[in-house]
């Protein structure tokens, strides 16, 4: 396992043959984001993004949280303050490059991304959970959009992802009233692929990420760009891009090791070519 400097202590990460883990470090505010944390994130996701070694990226958080989101108690702080801050325009630019660097990274990069949850998950935490193709949760993690309660209308691509996986009236509801999903209920809309026992959880996070670095890697990336535009896209584009994607992976080496392998009665050993 190789540890990468992430340059903050907000932020750990480490490479063990092909996954990537990268820790939300903030345990004793839950893991809310800070600067630091969100600037971190953002290197770390677009250096996994072309580098290689990285074949899978799993999200996970310190202590007994995943991410309560923004850091409330700093927001107050800066309320209060009165010192000058960046003009509209501005914050709002800054807002929409952060949010694509995170939370839009996660749901773009050609590669798998896994969230795994050992608790809670709120606001702008939920939006990154959901922005990861897969989530595992501990059986005692809950999901909550937060944000009314603290009167923000919501970023980080939670009102995508959210209407995305569980239709517009769920997701209206749970931005509206913030109540809590545990995570049976997240198990049964959709929102959580897994739930385990909280001792469980690394290794069922372990167990997943292992098969995904593993798996043919090349596929995967076509799978993924057309999974992400059968979200949204015109259908006749995305059976288009599903055949052009397929046929480019009739040709690549892990698809002849997989038929080999077939053939064989073995496991295939996939190589990324």
């Amino acid at each position: 396992m190789a540890k990468l400097d992430t340059g903050t202590e907000d932020l750990l990460a480490d490479l063990d043959g092909g996954v990537l883990t990268i820790t939300l470090n903030r345990p004793q505010a839950r893991n809310a984001m800070s600067e630091a944390m969100n600037q971190a994130l953002g290197q770390q996701l677009a250096a996994a993004e072309l580098d290689p070694a990285v074949k899978c990226v799993v999200l996970t958080g310190a202590g007994q949280g995943f991410c309560a989101g923004g850091d409330v108690k700093g927001m107050n702080d800066r309320n209060s303050g009165g010192a000058a801050g960046p003009s509209l325009d501005e914050a709002i630019h800054r807002q929409r490059v952060n949010q694509r660097a995170t939370a839009g990274k996660l749901f773009k990069m050609p590669k798998p991304t896994l969230a795994a949850l050992p608790g809670a998950a709120a606001g702008a935490g939920l939006s990154l959970a959901l922005a990861c193709d897969l989530r595992i949760m501990a059986s005692n993690a809950i999901l909550t959009t937060a944000f009314a309660k603290v009167g923000l209308a919501g970023d980080y691509g939670g009102s995508y992802f959210l209407t995305q996986l569980v239709g517009s009236a769920k997701a209206r509801e749970m931005y509206f009233l913030s109540d809590r999903v545990g995570a049976e209920e997240a198990l049964r809309l959709g929102l959580a692929n897994w739930v385990c026992a909280p001792e469980e959880l690394v290794a069922k996070t372990r167990e997943v990420a292992r098969r995904l670095a593993d798996g043919p890697s090349i596929c995967f990336r076509y799978m993924k760009e057309n999974l992400n535009r059968a979200m949204a896209g015109d259908w006749d584009d995305c059976m288009d891009l599903e055949a052009t994607h397929h046929v480019h992976s009739t040709r690549t080496a892990d698809h002849r090791e997989a038929a080999r392998a077939f053939v064989e009665k073995r496991a295939p050993v996939f190589e990324g070519r």
